[in-house]
């Protein structure tokens, strides 16, 4: 990704986070703190909030028993220097794959670098796929697209919700690779629920829990750069350590 005034590294705070589903109070005064240019990974049970705390920060979570208080280092908005990668991939069926990855710049009458959307398709291992039609990818495939899409968008804070929940072992942890090199520098919430993943990308791990939900108070801070290898016997350690907060998390 080029080096621009957009992609200068942010830290991002939120205050009394609150969303409220169906009369069920999902979380409320929930503060959370995304370090300047680092990767936080959060982990939960299905349904504590995960997600929908990416869509408050993003500013799609709208209501009236819904807000908080969104600050960057900065002073400045996030709003238009944040991307968000959801759990489906929301191909348009109607454009071919590489201007699906060109979505974002189209909607704002922004000049399209076909050639740098190609090269991202690449790393992605979709490069045979450019001028398909999303109906002819599989599952794993649209999903590369989608990340393709986030990383073409360039953004100082990156959300990302189970980006690599649909692929093959070996194609995860590759993609992981990747992420990690052309995150570096971004400021990434990431929501999974493999401690693995978390471990070899993270460099702030936090558990979501409760109703109202919390974070926890102690997240963990692996040692070393991501990507940290699958095998390494501290981050094996560490996923020990992780599972059994999960477990009690979800008790």
């Amino acid at each position: 990704m080029p080096s621009t005034e957009t992609t200068s590294a942010i830290s991002v705070n939120v205050h009394s986070g609150a969303v409220e589903f169906d009369g069920a109070v999902l979380f409320e005064e929930l503060d959370v703190t995304l370090p300047q240019g680092r990767i936080t990974c959060l982990l939960g049970t299905s349904g504590v909030g995960k997600s929908t705390l990416l869509r408050l920060i993003s500013g799609l979570e709208t209501g009236p028993s819904n807000g908080g208080v969104v600050l960057c280092s900065d002073g400045k908005p996030l709003s238009g220097r944040v991307a968000l990668m959801a759990q489906r991939a929301f191909l348009l069926p109607w454009l071919n794959v590489v201007d699906n990855v060109l979505l974002g710049s189209r909607l704002r009458g922004e000049r399209q670098s076909r050639d740098r959307a190609k090269e991202i398709l690449a790393d992605v291992g979709l490069a045979d796929w450019a001028n398909a039609s999303p109906d002819t990818l599989s599952g794993g495939m649209r999903q590369r697209a989608a990340l393709a899409r986030t990383l073409m968008e360039d953004r100082p804070v990156v959300l990302m919700d189970e980006p690599f929940s649909g692929l093959d072992a070996i194609t995860k942890v590759r993609l992981q690779n990747l992420a990690a090199r052309m995150l570096k520098g971004r400021t990434v919430l990431l929501v999974t629920h493999d401690p693995l993943e978390a471990l070899r990308l993270g460099d702030r791990i936090h558990v979501m829990a409760g109703r109202p939900a919390r974070l926890d108070e102690n997240p963990l801070e692996p040692e070393g750069a991501a990507p940290r290898d699958v095998d390494d016997p501290t981050v094996l350690e560490a996923q020990g350590v992780l599972l059994r907060r999960l477990a009690e998390a979800a008790r």
